[in-house]
């Protein structure tokens, strides 16, 4: 159940809404209470980091969503004031069993697309991403072209025998031929010449790192315009390795050549302005080997300025 007590924080006005924190305004419901919802946000959180630890990075990201939430309930209500924000609590990976946790994250997720509720999923490691992609894809049905955008240093395109944080990709592109992949961020030593060549021969499209910057980041907007245009429906997916580990040291596989937080807001802003971006998540982050609750702060602020520019239907 969700955990009342993770949203609490300063208190300038009890009658204006005008001056309220996430926290007064936040609602605690079971996913199954969520009913018809329109100009809602939905936090849901996937504490898992077992596909981090299959892929051998740095575990702890299971404890994201709880901090990362502490940090929202802290930040003002800087929305439009018919817009309500719920908090379903987490889908937890129990016994090492990720493809089941995964599963009923997706389940959860579909249900909150039912309810005309935008989910917003915090994880946990990237394997939350495929839980993301089942929910999206149950919701929209197995006719409908599906886009992902993902920042990220990593494509996650590896081909093991178990399923981990590094595979989701892969595993989503050889079962689902209507699907289509958009990576922003790729770091060239981050990745093997086979992940390389695997990216090319799914046909997925990518910007390395390098290439973006604030002098020249139009031409990543037009990337994102040109593959977002292809899709009926787009979700979107952060793993916070893609920021410089001088502003995100806490995340499982740090990258010290990573993108500008700045930059990565923008991008964000930009992608899910757009009319058939249907939900969010924000993986990776670990509070574990975090320095000062930099990560973690970090996330709950990329967390809410995506929000804000999320498409209102």
């Amino acid at each position: 159940m969700p955990n009342q007590q993770l949203w609490q924080g300063r208190i300038d006005t009890t009658t204006n809404r005008s001056g309220f924190r996430l926290h007064q305004v936040i609602q605690i419901q079971a996913v199954d209470d969520v009913k018809d919802k329109d100009n809602t946000f939905s936090f849901i959180g996937f504490a898992s980091d077992e596909g981090v630890k299959r892929n051998k990075g740095r575990t702890g990201a299971a404890t994201a969503p709880d901090k990362i939430r502490t940090e929202l309930a802290k930040l003002p209500y800087g929305y439009d004031l018919k817009t309500k924000l719920i908090d379903v609590g987490n889908v937890v990976c129990e016994n090492d069993e990720l493809e089941k946790a995964q599963e009923e994250l997706g389940n959860q997720i579909y249900k909150l697309f039912q309810q005309r509720v935008t989910p917003i999923i915090i994880g946990g490691g990237h394997e939350t991403l495929y839980g993301h992609y089942l929910g999206a894809r149950k919701h929209i049905g197995p006719e409908r072209t599906l886009g992902i955008i993902n920042i990220d240093a990593h494509f996650d395109l590896r081909h093991d025998e178990i399923p981990s944080s590094g595979t989701m990709f892969r595993q989503i592109l050889e079962q689902d031929k209507r699907a289509g992949y958009l990576c922003l961020g790729i770091q060239e030593f981050g990745n093997t010449r086979l992940l390389f060549e695997t990216a090319d021969r799914f046909g997925c499209a990518y910007v390395q790192a390098d290439d973006i910057r604030p002098d020249n980041i139009w031409r990543t907007l037009e990337k994102i315009d040109l593959f977002a245009g292809q899709y009926e429906d787009i979700i979107v997916t952060l793993c916070t390795d893609s920021i410089m580990a001088s502003a995100a040291p806490g995340v499982s596989a740090p990258s010290p050549m990573g993108l500008d937080p700045q930059l990565v807001k923008r991008l964000l802003k930009y992608t899910v302005a757009r009319k058939n971006v249907r939900s969010f998540d924000i993986s990776e982050v670990n509070p574990l080997v975090d320095e000062n609750g930099k990560t973690v702060k970090l996330a709950a602020y990329l967390i809410a300025e995506t929000m804000k520019s999320f498409h209102k239907n």
